[in-house]
């Protein structure tokens, strides 16, 4: 069985459908009408959401039906717990370091956080990587942000909208944000 990390199987449950699936299975359902008739989802999603289940490993085929590898959460458990803690973050203030350990892995950003007290944290954090008093290019933000996130538009609009950066005839620069790193 391929090791499952605790972020991987969280973000597969992120999806309705695939949580919904993993639910029926673990309550008994062995097949995939079983499971369209537990959770009322029709053949072509409940496939697309066993299919990405078994592609990563934690749904199997066997001889008695489809089945949940619920070791995989064990293990999945076990190794987020014997992780050391993130020093990533270890210069910020506590606080800040919880968000940033939960959104921030290895320079990136995991995903952009729903809350508005979380995501000024990151986007403050982003701004950072914005000199004060240069101006960028709309390219050259998009650059920067690309580092940290695909979805550079997304983050341009809520570092703009949030008053960290502001913009003006294609020009972009940091107007907000601390000033100590």
């Amino acid at each position: 069985m391929r090791e499952l990390d605790a972020a991987t199987i969280v973000g597969l449950l992120a999806d309705d459908d695939r949580r919904l699936v993993v639910a029926a299975l673990e309550l008994g359902a062995t097949t995939i009408d079983e499971v369209v008739a537990a959770t009322r989802l029709d053949h072509a999603r409940v496939g697309r959401a066993v299919g990405r289940l078994a592609e990563v490993g934690l749904v199997l085929q066997h001889d008695r039906g489809l089945h949940v590898m619920s070791a995989a959460f064990r293990m999945a458990a076990r190794a987020a717990l014997a992780r050391p803690p993130s020093v990533e973050h270890a210069d910020q203030p506590a606080d800040r370091r919880r968000v940033l350990d939960a959104f921030v892995s290895n320079g990136r950003l995991t995903s952009i956080p729903a809350s508005h007290a979380k995501r000024m944290v990151v986007l403050d954090w982003l701004a950072q990587d914005f000199e004060p008093g240069v101006r960028y290019s709309e390219a050259m933000v998009n650059l920067i942000l690309g580092r940290r996130h695909a979805d550079t538009a997304a983050l341009r609009r809520y570092l703009v909208d949030h008053d960290l950066l502001s913009r003006e005839a294609g020009e972009y620069w940091r107007s907000g944000g601390s000033t100590d790193r």
